[in-house]
């Protein structure tokens, strides 16, 4: 691929949207338990996140059904701290207002990572990064795995008691976005190839990870539980994943790669929206707008 085929170095994510069955239960889950900050809210939208930086868009939806743990769709959001006192913050704060919702958590070599489940069913994750100085690249893949991290031993050296006070501190961001698809080779023909992430990592016919600028992953894309999955009906669950490019300039490159792909997009000046091919609907915008 050469440099125009690719996303911006200084591409990020944004905010995930969640279609919502029960937005009370859930504004108070991502509010009071993973420790984000309600920016703005209407009647059926709220927007939560911190400084001014929004992480999760929940969108009450009550008239849509649950989706099928087969199906395509969210295998978990990302929500990546600035430090390990603040995530281990967030994380008591998750297990001990909702402590049935952990799932896991592992050191991946890049980072020290925590998993839980939202009250609707959708898997969340909350990590730090080490530094990029101490990540490991061999042939053009980084390396990370999944080690065995003590989520006890992790609080008691990182637990402050500023951290269990008043635990919403520090900056918190969307760091990457996980997906469940129906098969690898397609995810990688539509968020490599076209739509101009670069691959990190690959576990072979199973999981995909891609990202730019050198980040060890803005997106996955795995099999683990919907392998052979078609296109999504309209669910509980995921509504929209957000991307941030740096210009214009790149929204409007990327808007014409996809339109030579003979992609169908949505331009309305401001944002470039696209289904990928399991209809995870991707909204694209400029940092400039």
């Amino acid at each position: 691929m050469t440099s125009t085929d690719l996303l911006a170095a200084d591409t990020t994510m944004g905010a995930v949207t969640l279609l919502v069955a029960d937005l009370e239960a859930m504004t108070t889950y991502y509010r009071d338990a993973v420790t984000l900050t309600p920016l703005s809210a209407t009647a059926d939208t709220v927007t939560l996140g911190r400084g001014t930086t929004p992480v999760v868009v929940l969108q009450h939806s009550p008239g849509l059904v649950h989706a099928s743990p087969r199906d395509a769709g969210l295998f978990h959001t990302a929500i990546l701290f600035d430090s390990e006192e603040a995530l281990a913050a967030a994380v008591y704060s998750v297990a001990t207002k909702h402590p049935g919702s952990f799932t896991g958590s592992s050191d991946h070599l890049v980072s020290r990572a925590f998993y839980f489940t939202d009250p609707e069913g959708n898997g969340v994750e909350l990590y730090w990064d080490r530094d990029r100085t101490r990540w490991s690249w061999v042939h053009g893949q980084v390396e990370m795995s999944t080690l065995f991290l003590d989520p006890n031993a992790f609080l008691r050296e990182h637990l402050t008691e500023r951290a269990v006070e008043a635990p919403g501190f520090g900056a918190a961001v969307v760091g990457h976005v996980h997906l469940s698809v129906g098969d690898v080779a397609t995810a990688k023909e539509f968020y490599v190839d076209r739509l101009g992430f670069e691959q990190t990592m690959a576990v072979p016919g199973s999981a995909l990870f891609v990202s730019a600028g050198g980040y060890h992953h803005h997106m996955a894309m795995n099999t683990w539980n919907s392998a052979g999955a078609g296109r999504r009906s309209r669910t509980l669950g995921l509504g929209r994943v957000d991307i941030v490019v740096p210009s214009d300039d790149d929204l409007g490159a990327l808007d014409e790669r996809m339109r030579h792909y003979g992609l169908s997009t949505r331009d309305d000046g401001r944002t470039l929206r696209f289904d990928d091919p399991w209809a995870n609907l991707i909204q694209v915008t400029s940092a400039g707008l």
